[in-house]
């Protein structure tokens, strides 16, 4: 998995910069995350890891599965990975621009584990909480997990705030432990 995230630095990287100048970071995010999602689909994978097929026809199959959400820059980008064997790499590509993208456009991706499903305003206060500690904007996803007990888990990039029963109790047991 490291060796995917170096092979696909420079090409996320080269993504990230004609997106930047075209202007269509967003439009990029699309089309990386189609091409990722093309590339990871089981039935496509066969398909794309059968060594007696053609460059030239993996790339018509690849562009003509992708269609309409590449534009032509997007497209080119898809030949030179397939050329230089590096379509692979795609989720990894997409996951590198993605942080690139938001880091120039002042976002943070935060994720919240609870307990129980949040109402809206919990998950506002939890945006605003972490949007100014921060200082940037935030895009919040959110997900149940009932191990938790109570309370919430957020994750920020590599940060873990835990804030749940479960890990209270864990805390608690290792104080009472020594």
């Amino acid at each position: 998995m490291q060796e995917n995230l170096t092979l696909a630095r420079p090409y996320a990287t080269a993504a990230f910069e004609e997106a930047h100048g075209e202007g269509k970071l967003k439009d990029w995010s699309t089309m990386l995350r189609v091409l990722s999602l093309v590339v990871s689909d089981p039935l496509m994978k066969n398909v794309l890891d059968n060594p007696r097929l053609p460059r030239e026809k993996l790339k018509d199959i690849v562009l003509d599965v992708c269609g309409n959400y590449l534009s032509e820059s997007g497209r080119n980008f898809v030949r030179v990975l397939v050329d230089a064997g590096r379509l692979p790499t795609s989720p990894q590509i997409y996951t590198l621009f993605e942080q690139k993208r938001m880091e120039a456009e002042g976002v943070a991706e935060v994720e919240v584990v609870s307990a129980y499903p949040l109402e809206s305003s919990q998950q506002q206060e939890i945006v605003d909480a972490m949007s100014k500690r921060l200082g940037k904007k935030i895009e919040i996803s959110s997900r149940t997990d009932k191990s938790l007990i109570g309370g919430v888990l957020i994750r920020v990039g590599d940060s873990v705030i835990d804030a749940s029963m479960r890990g209270k109790l864990k805390q608690l047991g290792n104080i009472l432990a020594e």
